[in-house]
């Protein structure tokens, strides 16, 4: 039986879009949740024929939306939890409850740029800032501490002479992340499926 996956999105869904075109063998897309209504994650998940669910953030307390979230995720009987541009930190009592459950990208080399406040464009801010020749992105679980999980995969990116944080993003997302994610999760999807059998 395929591992049944949910993929938890904020935005655009570029990595949600690089899991449907490389097909993920040992499971399935069961659902894409998504913290904000009008994002453009949730076409891509129509045009997939993928079930989707908006759950919005704003305006509920952390545990008014987790509580929901947790709804969603048991009526589609989903064994994996994949946050993929995701920008809600989830709770202790969140993660705990999906040990080895939840997996995370993040647009770096994890240690560097990572944790609380590193999302998004800041990521790439932060390693030109520093002058780092490599930069890269890692696949990681998720537990209580943001982007503190046991990493799955990570991979390298030169940095450029010239490069900009949108440059450098783009690249980091066609070089790594839209690699990694597909791997990391047929690993853990096979995993699962696994030790089910």
């Amino acid at each position: 039986m395929k591992t049944r996956i949910a993929v938890l999105v904020s935005g655009g869904g570029t990595n949600l879009q690089a899991l449907i075109d490389a097909g993920i063998p040992s499971g399935e897309i069961a659902l894409v949740a998504a913290s904000r209504p009008g994002v453009y994650a949730l076409e891509r998940a129509r045009r997939a024929a993928i079930p989707s669910v908006v759950i919005a953030r704003k305006g509920k307390t952390q545990e008014e939306f987790e509580r929901e979230l947790i709804a969603a995720l048991e009526a589609h009987q989903i064994d994996l939890i994949v946050l993929a541009g995701f920008l809600t930190i989830l709770s202790e009592d969140f993660t705990k409850r999906y040990p080895r459950r939840i997996i995370n990208i993040h647009p770096s080399l994890i240690p560097s740029f990572c944790g609380e406040g590193f999302y998004g464009l800041r990521v790439h801010e932060a390693a030109l800032a520093r002058g780092v020749k490599l930069t890269g992105a890692t696949v990681h679980f998720v537990n209580e501490i943001a982007d503190g999980g046991e990493i799955i995969l990570q991979k390298a990116v030169e940095v450029k002479a010239g490069d900009t944080p949108e440059i450098l993003q783009r690249r980091v997302m066609e070089q790594a992340e839209w690699q990694l994610l597909p791997q990391a999760v047929e690993l853990v999807s096979r995993e699962i499926a696994d030790a089910r059998s």
